[in-house]
């Protein structure tokens, strides 16, 4: 998938002398992690912060929730997240707004990445939600819903010896 504008890569924490790295190496970095936090905007602007299990594809984020949890909520108010991951030697925030997927066959691309990532065995349903024989202990039962990151903007801090 190309054709549009990757996300703007914002250096923080780092010398004077580091520049920042480009949106495909921050990209890559960011795939690479198993585990992420996701940050939505509740009622009454109230943040919400939750662990979660995404994947890199097509360069959009994927992540999922259960239709009637509180992120899912959240999503469909406000569609707008912040999601982070810390590698080995920085730490990545990336902005971006969600839209719902229901793409059938992206939806499966997206169920090989889990299944390859994760080992989580998801079949896509005719109406555009994952089923799977398990989930996360805080996702609640399936279905489960698809929704899809648009990188807009990426924060890379050097928190570790050196920067990068």
């Amino acid at each position: 998938m190309t054709g549009y504008p990757l996300a703007e890569v914002i250096a923080t924490g780092a010398g004077p002398d580091t520049l920042p790295i480009a949106w495909d190496e921050t990209a890559g970095l960011f795939s690479a992690e198993r585990w992420y936090w996701i940050a939505t905007t509740g009622d009454h602007n109230r943040p919400h912060l939750r662990p979660v299990l995404a994947v890199y594809v097509d360069q959009r984020v994927y992540s999922t929730t259960n239709p009637s949890a509180r992120k899912a909520r959240n999503l469909a108010n406000r569609p707008v997240v912040a999601i982070a991951a810390r590698a080995p030697t920085l730490d990545i925030v990336i902005e971006g707004k969600v839209t719902w997927m229901d793409d059938i066959e992206r939806l499966q691309r997206v169920g090989d990445a889990y299944q390859e990532k994760y080992g989580w065995p998801v079949t896509v349903t005719a109406d555009g939600s994952f089923d799977a024989p398990y989930g996360a202990p805080t996702a609640g039962n399936a279905p489960y819903r698809v929704y899809e990151l648009t990188p807009i903007c990426a924060y890379v801090s050097f928190p570790r010896s050196g920067g990068h």
